[in-house]
């Protein structure tokens, strides 16, 4: 599950959109022992609980996963970035992603056209905006759908002691990964996805775009959340494997998580489910899932027996970081979250 020499990380979501409580969530989730910490931005601004988390935590990365890079301007971002990775003293992991057109479009009413080579274009403007923060750089970046030609010191807050800001991008199909592979030193795998679809579609493509670019295809880290299906009682393995069904069935009825289902021989089923979503009937959609999709998705085990199955579905190389999908609770009275952790940590 790792490369040679190193562990895999196991991470965390934060799941309270509290800030004011969201504190003390990170410290647990620290004492516990987790590597990283992970908000995403759903209905909230994904970046404010970094900031929570960084003053109440001091070991653990945090990151998006993701932010939506076309709803912010490069610049924007490189501020926001550029502070968190100073108060949280080299913490920061940024996560971006394209999101969908109808969003970027019509929610943050921005350009979508050409993702991939758009947020290709978007990195290294905002690696240049850092470089100008950090050395004075002349900002002269000119790219294809980005610029950075002007900066004075009012607006440039100066050098760090960490500057350097890992960025990963979050994908399902080719071109994510190859852009990934181009600019990236991450790749967020969407929970939708499948030892055998990482092994035969995501890494040969990322490593076609580090090629393009000259680049070490194993610089770039593969990030994923998993879904667990487990419980002590056969009342909480259902309730979880009622909530996984739902969620498969939402992606799944979306057309840009197709190449995945086409992949696993599902192509008909994305239809069946899309057809479902536009007429409203979200209610008829997890119970079309299959138990083969589930079974190619998530992990189910027994709750003493999910690390051990965790290590063998990502066995090898296969990715770098892991955590769960809609992460248990770190103060869970049944200490699931713990022996999850530890699970993994001594299969």
């Amino acid at each position: 599950m790792t490369r040679e020499g190193d562990d895999v990380k196991i991470d965390a979501g934060l799941r309270s959109h509290d800030l004011r409580a969201l504190g003390g969530e990170a410290a647990a989730y620290e004492r516990l022992g987790v590597d990283g910490l992970w908000s995403y931005e759903g209905g909230h601004d994904p970046f404010l609980p970094l900031l929570v988390a960084a003053l109440a935590t001091e070991r653990v990365s945090l990151g998006t996963a993701i932010a939506v890079a076309f709803g912010r301007t490069p610049f924007a971002l490189a501020q926001t970035a550029w502070d968190l990775q100073r108060v949280s003293g080299g913490r920061l992991r940024l996560g971006l992603g394209t999101q969908v057109r109808a969003h970027v479009e019509r929610r943050f009413s921005a350009e979508f056209a050409h993702p991939a080579a758009r947020v290709v274009d978007y990195i290294r403007c905002l690696r240049a905006i850092w470089d100008s923060f950090q050395n004075g750089a002349r900002p002269a970046y000119q790219g294809r759908f980005y610029r950075f030609t002007l900066i004075s010191d009012f607006f440039n807050p100066g050098p760090i002691e960490q500057p350097d800001i890992p960025v990963s991008l979050a994908g399902v199909g080719e071109p994510m990964a190859r852009a990934a592979g181009e600019v990236a030193d991450g790749f967020h795998v969407h929970p939708l996805h499948s030892p055998g679809y990482l092994r035969d579609v995501v890494r040969p493509a990322i490593a076609e775009g580090a090629r393009a670019a000259g680049r070490d295809p194993g610089a770039v880290d593969l990030i994923a959340p998993v879904f667990i299906v487990t419980g002590e009682t056969e009342d909480e393995r259902g309730a979880a494997e009622s909530h996984a069904r739902q969620q498969i069935a939402f992606y799944a009825s979306t057309p840009s998580y197709r190449p995945f289902l086409t992949y696993h021989g599902f192509e008909a089923l994305g239809q069946e489910l899309s057809g479902l979503a536009r007429e409203g009937r979200f209610a008829d959609m997890p119970a079309r899932v299959p138990d083969a999709l589930l079974d190619a998705v998530a992990v189910s085990a027994a709750p003493a027996d999910v690390g051990a199955a965790i290590r063998a579905r990502y066995a090898g190389d296969l990715v770098q970081r892991i955590y769960p999908y809609a992460s248990i609770p770190a103060d869970d009275p049944g200490g699931r979250f713990a022996a999850v952790l530890a699970g993994i940590r001594s299969a």
